[in-house]
């Protein structure tokens, strides 16, 4: 991976961001289980950093995915994990296929005021009755008029609460369970949409909402591309979902190992520092082994993919080894520091909380492993 002087100056940018906008509210918004999405949005607008690889016609800086990368991973230095999630969202989940495949209109109408930094996004699959198993939503959008009718529910929608859009997933005929799905725009204030708070055990900065839809009409011009291509645009969606969600938990991890080295050099016990018992030292250099491979593997695939080549198998790789490695250096982290590990407000247990979502959203451990064995020609009654 050959990192330029822009790939620079967009971690070093980011990483000043989060410094001054996003660190000194940490606290304030975990406690509160939210933060000002329009407001820290509009910032990141202004500097240019919510489309960073989408067409400069729409107010992109018309970058490749790469720049998305380093942007991901200088998220990382954020010390919570809701609100980076909620920017990639935005950024990486809710808005490629907008983008890739969204009509002219579509795109000045929505994508434009959303690198903008002027609308939130959020994304619309997964439901109450099934998370990783795509093919199997519900929710549907039929024909009537010059409109989609849309019924039923998404669940666990980061941003949701506040979004003033949704890229939503929905079933657009009775045809088979892969071809029978369409992506379409839903504006969030459309009349027949309800909203519920999802309280969770981490990402608490984050909004997350349980969305109900009851015959909420939107203009058929809203669908994205063509209609029955909704599974395989999803598909694509998640490619970049999973490359960035594996590079934004890479400079987290760092920053727990650097923090833990830090308090068991200090820590005494025994007559000596923790850091000086062997257990401790070789395990954090394991970890920190453990981190640097995961950035090889993503930067090897974010670079494939740059180049247009299919990297389903090496970003399945990267989002299972992100979601495992990610809890195992929170918690090796968090024995370290002991009694305090176990407090509130300590960060490894903010970590702790946070990091176990990355082995469930965007596709669970399970999903990557079964995609990963299907390749592999592993997978029973599959060939590779």
């Amino acid at each position: 991976m050959q990192f330029t002087t822009e790939h620079r100056q967009i971690d070093d940018t980011v990483t000043r961001f989060v410094e001054q906008e996003l660190n000194p509210h940490v606290a304030e918004w975990e406690a509160a289980e939210e933060f000002p999405s329009h407001e820290v949005f509009k910032k990141l607008g202004n500097l240019g950093l919510l489309g960073l690889k989408y067409p400069e016609e729409y107010g992109g800086a018309g970058l490749d995915f790469s720049y998305s990368m380093v942007m991901a991973e200088a998220l990382g230095a954020c010390h919570c994990g809701g609100v980076p999630m909620a920017i990639g969202v935005q950024t990486d989940m809710a808005t490629p296929a907008l983008a890739r495949f969204g009509s002219d209109e579509l795109r000045r109408e929505f994508l434009a005021p959303t690198i903008a930094g002027d609308y939130v996004a959020c994304l619309g699959v997964s439901e109450p009755g099934g998370g990783s198993d795509v093919a199997a939503i519900k929710t549907t959008a039929r024909k009537d008029g010059g409109d989609y009718v849309i019924n039923g529910s998404k669940m666990w929608i980061t941003n949701g609460l506040k979004a003033d859009w949704c890229c939503l997933l929905a079933n657009t005929s009775e045809g088979p369970a892969h071809k029978n799905k369409s992506l379409i725009v839903v504006p969030m204030d459309a009349p027949g949409i309800t909203k519920q708070k999802i309280k969770k055990i981490g990402m608490m900065s984050s909004d997350t909402a349980l969305l109900f839809f009851d015959n909420v009409r939107v203009p058929q011009r809203h669908l994205i591309g063509q209609e029955g291509l909704g599974f395989t645009f999803q598909m694509l969606q998640f490619q970049e979902e999973r490359l960035w969600g594996a590079a934004s938990t890479l400079r987290s991890m760092d920053r727990l190992i650097d923090l833990t080295i830090d308090y068991t050099r200090e820590r005494k016990a025994f007559g000596k520092s923790l850091l000086d018992n062997q257990a401790i030292h070789f395990r954090l250099a394991e970890l920190r082994t453990e981190v640097e491979a995961l950035r090889a593997l993503t930067y090897r695939a974010v670079e494939q993919y740059v180049a247009g080549k299919d990297v389903t198998r090496l970003a399945s790789m990267a989002k299972l080894k992100c979601g495992r490695l990610s809890r195992e250096v929170a918690d090796s982290c968090l024995q370290f520091w002991g009694g305090m590990g176990f407090t509130w407000d300590n960060p490894i247990s903010q970590a702790y909380r946070d990091s176990r979502l990355v082995s469930i959203g965007g596709g669970a451990d399970e999903v990557m492993l079964g995609i990963i064995c299907k390749l592999e020609g592993t997978l029973p009654g599959k060939a590779a």
